[in-house]
């Protein structure tokens, strides 16, 4: 593994156990990782045909994988869409890819960006981090898993809420202080 993706690896790990799981944004992921069922692939391409063929292997590799020791797949790509809304745009190449290979409603695709941005909120608006992580990511879980999750957590449809206060509580100062990285430096807003 270059050493280009072994650092991108370790920034979205520093992302995942300060923001994901020490912020408590998802309740759900802690468990995964502390029984070290997530997987972790780059693709260093910015050709968006290679990135999907990267996506086809890392969706077939999960759906034959043992739900007992894979739960979850991190595909991490540095240099596709640096720009939100390009990659916002390819995220439909991304569920075309799920259907065709009948995987819809066994597997999900997630998506986070260093510059995720939800529609009708204003561009600064710290709610914003709750997608944001140092590079594009495609994150690809279990649907058995995922209503295994909300099944357990009573109010589950409050959690996007919760979390857009807490950061926006958070603010700018309190996210910088997670030392959470990104491609061009620090991911401070």
């Amino acid at each position: 593994m270059s050493d280009e993706a072994q650092t991108a690896i370790a920034h979205t790990r520093h992302w995942l156990l300060q923001a994901v799981i020490g912020l408590n944004l998802c309740p759900f992921a802690k468990a995964v990782v502390v029984k070290d069922m997530v997987r972790y692939q780059v693709s260093l391409t910015s050709d968006p045909e290679a990135a999907l063929a990267s996506l086809d292997a890392e969706l077939q590799y999960l759906a034959a994988a043992d739900p007992q020791t894979l739960d979850t797949t991190l595909l991490i790509l540095p240099h596709l869409y640096p720009v939100f809304l390009d990659f916002n745009d390819f995220l439909a190449d991304c569920d075309a890819l799920l259907h065709e290979r009948g995987l819809q409603g066994v597997l999900q695709i997630a998506d986070f960006h260093p510059h995720y941005q939800f529609a009708g909120e204003a561009p600064e608006d710290m709610s914003h981090y709750t997608n944001r992580a140092p590079y594009p990511t495609l994150h690809l879980l279990r649907e058995s898993s995922l209503d295994q999750a909300v099944a357990s957590f009573p109010d589950a449809a409050e959690i996007f809420e919760r979390n857009m206060a807490r950061l926006r509580a958070l603010g700018p100062e309190g996210w910088a202080a997670l030392g959470i990285r990104s491609p061009g430096g620090t991911m401070a807003p």
